[in-house]
């Protein structure tokens, strides 16, 4: 099968307490399970619906703090954003907003219908959702183009280790709903394909 990302032919191996066959690129370090594993969106909803996530829940509340923590000290000038993938809460809307930025979301579960495809900007924030796309890279590079220039992309998800041991014994492919696995040369060849700057 080849790779979603660049193309190139890739070698499959079996999780063998899983039972489930995992693409692997050598080209771009891209790791993906098989597409028979690929949920449709009521599905996945069946388990997003289990988390206890709100915006009382002060380690929920936290976890994004953490993430705007590292990001915003790294960006300047940013006046306006979009949260892609925000689930069912706006808590990190909220905290954008509270940091003087105003902010949009979009959910393709919980808020489908939000997305201006017009509209670009300053930032655009999303955490712990690239591991849940089956097209990873077309998702990418449209939210590139959504960016004014100069504009910032801030992704959270939790990289592969690049080592098939490793890669089976980790917690991260466990949920049925994460089947793209990522790491950190991909999103830099991504880029590179893009003829952007990182």
């Amino acid at each position: 099968m080849d790779c979603h990302i660049c193309n190139e032919s890739t070698e499959s191996f079996l999780h063998e307490k899983t039972n489930i066959t995992y693409y692997h690129c050598s080209s771009c370090e891209y790791i993906f399970k098989s597409p028979t594993c690929y949920q449709d969106l009521e599905t996945q909803k069946e388990r997003y619906n289990l988390h206890e996530n709100n915006e009382e829940n002060e380690g929920y509340r936290a976890y994004f703090q953490r993430f705007l923590d590292f990001v915003l000290p790294h960006v300047e000038n940013v006046k306006t954003a979009l949260d892609f993938g925000c689930g069912r809460t706006s808590l990190l809307v909220q905290l954008l907003e509270d940091a003087g930025i105003a902010c949009d979301y979009y959910d393709p579960i919980y808020h489908p219908d939000t997305l201006d495809e017009k509209k670009k900007y300053d930032l655009i924030v999303s955490t712990e959702v690239f591991e849940h796309l089956h097209q990873p890279k077309e998702v990418f590079e449209n939210l590139l183009e959504k960016l004014h220039d100069g504009g910032y992309l801030a992704i959270q998800t939790e990289f592969h280790a690049n080592k098939q041991s490793s890669f089976e014994k980790w917690w991260y492919p466990q949920d049925p709903t994460h089947i793209v696995f990522l790491e950190p040369r991909l999103l830099k060849f991504c880029v590179k394909c893009m003829d952007v700057n990182l």
